[in-house]
């Protein structure tokens, strides 16, 4: 049995207290699904990179291992008192990638109990494992999790990839209209309420029809149909509370007016907007911009885009009730050249364009990528002159 979101008989009373400012509401429950391939069934999943070490933990009691050289790493998981479970990694022959993956599945810190999981995939640096079945105890009973682990070994690097093999989804009732709901551990540590600033390590709910892409953030908000929605997701996932938000406090945000769409998100969740006079309202709270777009026409017709993404603690701002947080985004973007020495006579040449705060800017024309930009080398003396063509990919 999967934790549930409280004793039916006693739901109503920690909801109201859950929900000051929401209107009535109710529990909606969703079913668990699991699969070897969830990362392309589900699409928007993130994954934990775990470094590994040849240094046996202590403390544990560790199985008989095949190999003289089994890896160890932690998963990290708030599921569990400790905040992590061992995994060991053992091979069968002497060379080549490891096919036995231990963990400890049942939570007590031993790993001389479980059952080793072999790969169903593998080659000289890869191994594949999954799904691997964990358990945590939960309020109301076990609750069962799945991950998919890969491990690269090379001389250079040892790493464990950690993503979540399970998610839930089912059909809710909203507003009076039935939608698809999933609900997606993005940050792959068991559980499915996470909300954060830094995006890769929030979690995902998506709200509509069925087969629907589009993803939020986990957070105290999701915004359906142009209407503010409360939202409370058990820790693991089983069931989701929606209701229509009241008496929340918004701020405006002030961007340059050429800013034709603009994404922020942080605990209140994911916000997309389109500004009208460079002014948006947001809920009060703090953010970090998610992207932002320029799109115009040239003279000859054709749709230039230009999106700005991936930014640092400078895209972190605050909104509140009184006053105006202003951005500096969009134009004027900068398009830099790296270059650099691979080793004696050969030298490489990078090309990127980057925003005001440092994000990553992507141009396309008509929906796709425009001609690539050219270099023209030319020595100081004149004897070397050269023009070449960047490459994409």
């Amino acid at each position: 049995m999967r934790k549930t979101c409280g004793a039916l008989l006693l739901a109503a009373l920690p909801i109201l207290m859950l929900f000051p400012t929401a209107a009535a509401q109710e529990v909606q429950w969703l079913q668990y699904r699991s699969s070897r391939d969830a990362a392309s069934i589900v699409r928007d999943m993130g994954l934990q990179r775990l470094e590994l070490t040849g240094e046996k933990p202590t403390n544990i009691n560790l199985p008989q291992f095949d190999g003289e050289e089994p890896l160890f790493a932690k998963w990290l998981t708030p599921m569990v008192e400790s905040g992590y479970l061992w995994v060991a990694l053992d091979r069968t022959h002497k060379y080549g990638s490891y096919d036995r993956l231990f963990i400890d599945a049942n939570g007590n810190g031993q790993l001389d109990d479980e059952t080793p999981t072999t790969t169903y995939r593998s080659d000289q640096y890869r191994a594949s494992f999954g799904p691997v079945t964990v358990t945590f105890d939960g309020e109301d009973g076990p609750i069962t999790y799945h991950l998919n682990l890969e491990c690269y070994t090379r001389r250079d690097r040892q790493r464990l990839y950690v993503r979540s093999a399970g998610w839930y989804e089912g059909a809710i009732m909203l507003d009076g209209q039935k939608k698809h709901c999933m609900l997606i551990d993005y940050n792959a540590n068991g559980a499915f309420n996470d909300k954060s600033m830094n995006f890769g390590e929030c979690d995902r709910i998506r709200i509509g029809e069925e087969g629907n892409r589009e993803t939020c953030f986990v957070g105290n908000y999701v915004e359906l149909d142009g209407t503010l929605h409360a939202v409370k997701i058990a820790r693991d996932g089983a069931c989701v509370t929606l209701a229509k938000a009241q008496g929340v406090k918004f701020g405006t945000v002030r961007l340059p007016e050429s800013v034709t769409e603009f994404a922020a998100g942080g605990e209140n969740g994911l916000f997309t907007r389109k500004p009208e006079n460079g002014l948006c309202k947001l809920p009060a709270g703090t953010y970090r911009i998610e992207r932002w777009t320029v799109e115009r026409q040239d003279q000859k017709g054709a749709q230039w885009k230009a999106e700005g993404r991936f930014f640092d603690e400078k895209g972190v701002f605050d909104v509140t009730e009184t006053g105006e947080a202003e951005l500096s985004i969009g134009e004027p973007i900068v398009c830099a050249v790296q270059a650099g020495r691979r080793e004696p006579g050969y030298h490489y040449f990078g090309q990127e364009m980057r925003g005001q705060l440092g994000e990553r800017v992507a141009l396309t024309r008509n929906g796709a990528r425009p001609q690539p930009p050219k270099l023209r080398i030319k020595s100081e003396d004149g004897k070397y002159e050269r023009t070449f063509t960047f490459e994409y990919g």
